[in-house]
């Protein structure tokens, strides 16, 4: 079914980009929803900052198309800026200014002025829980509080998508916990596209996520449906007290088991890995342990996290 362009906030169609002879991105295709947090991930070199360049108008592709709610990069591009926020990694403050000044700066070389740039200075101190950081020099805050300017700046003239490039970086554990929450409740208003290599915290906070490689696409979906592609989505840890060749045999004849590999035996206990082709075997695997009259210490479903699809995707 097709979607009018109204229903995406940026469309990538057949993107490529090269630097002479070295082809950095390779036919991207995707869209993301409006009100979406969609996460952009991928090893370094994957391509991923010269595609948020590509978004941004920072350069133009070499063919292919990008369009930011139905304006076109290469063609509108001052259009398309007016409607974009971006908090790049290094996260470039004046420390001399006060957050109150550099605010009201960042808001005049947007275009505002008056009241409504005032007005807008106020809202950002709301939102992004500046208020007490209003007249503190910049190069005097936290790096929590210097990523919260970032965040400001970069939403200061009510852009519809927002790109945060390493938002996390530097942070502390209670910073990241403030910061993620901030984002997420940032993406009941706006189409947010998050880059990242802490992938536990884009699973946390991510709608769909898309993975590229060498300039390519190699997955996307959900966070749950990539973990679920996982070979390691359907694996079982148990310990077992009996013999070990009876139960290798055994479990391997369970309907739904692939494979077991025994990592341990200790005395009569035997610690092994089984894989299944199917998703709940736990219940089968128990009654084949108490119709043997073997002993079980632990069984427990190991389920695949974004970090161990991310590793199987990008490093072949």
């Amino acid at each position: 079914m097709s979607l009018t362009n109204s229903t995406f906030m940026l469309e990538v169609k057949n993107l490529n980009k090269k630097f002479g002879d070295f082809h950095a991105v390779k036919n991207l295709n995707f869209q993301i929803r409006k009100g979406e947090i969609f996460g952009f991930l991928g090893p370094n070199g994957a391509g991923k900052t010269t595609t948020m360049r590509m978004v941004t108008c920072y350069m133009p592709p070499s063919s292919g198309s990008i369009q930011v709610e139905g304006l076109d990069t290469s063609f509108q591009s001052l259009a398309v800026r007016k409607k974009i926020g971006y908090l790049a990694e290094s996260n470039p403050l004046y420390s001399d200014m006060t957050v109150q000044e550099y605010l009201k700066f960042v808001g005049e070389i947007r275009g505002i002025s008056g009241s409504k740039l005032q007005s807008r200075i106020g809202e950002m101190f709301s939102v992004c829980g500046l208020t007490k950081m209003a007249y503190r020099q910049i190069g005097k805050l936290s790096k929590g509080y210097r990523q919260r300017v970032g965040l400001a700046q970069a939403m200061i003239h009510n852009p519809d998508l927002l790109i945060l490039d390493e938002p996390m970086s530097g942070l502390d554990p209670n910073q990241i916990i403030e910061i993620r929450n901030l984002i997420k409740n940032l993406g009941r208003e706006k189409t947010v596209i998050y880059c990242s290599h802490i992938l536990s915290e884009v699973s946390a906070t991510c709608d769909r996520i898309l993975i590229i490689n060498d300039g390519e696409i190699v997955a996307s979906g959900t966070p749950d449906e990539l973990t679920q592609k996982s070979s390691k989505g359907n694996r079982y840890m148990a310990k077992i007290k009996g013999d070990r060749s009876d139960i290798e045999s055994k479990v391997l004849s369970i309907t739904g088991v692939s494979r077991i590999n025994i990592l341990k035996v200790d005395s009569d206990w035997v610690s092994a890995e089984i894989d299944a082709s199917q998703d709940d075997i736990g219940e089968s695997l128990f009654r084949c342990v108490v119709d043997n009259g073997w002993s079980l210490s632990e069984l427990r479903h190991e389920s695949a996290s974004l970090e161990d699809v991310f590793t199987q995707l990008t490093r072949g």
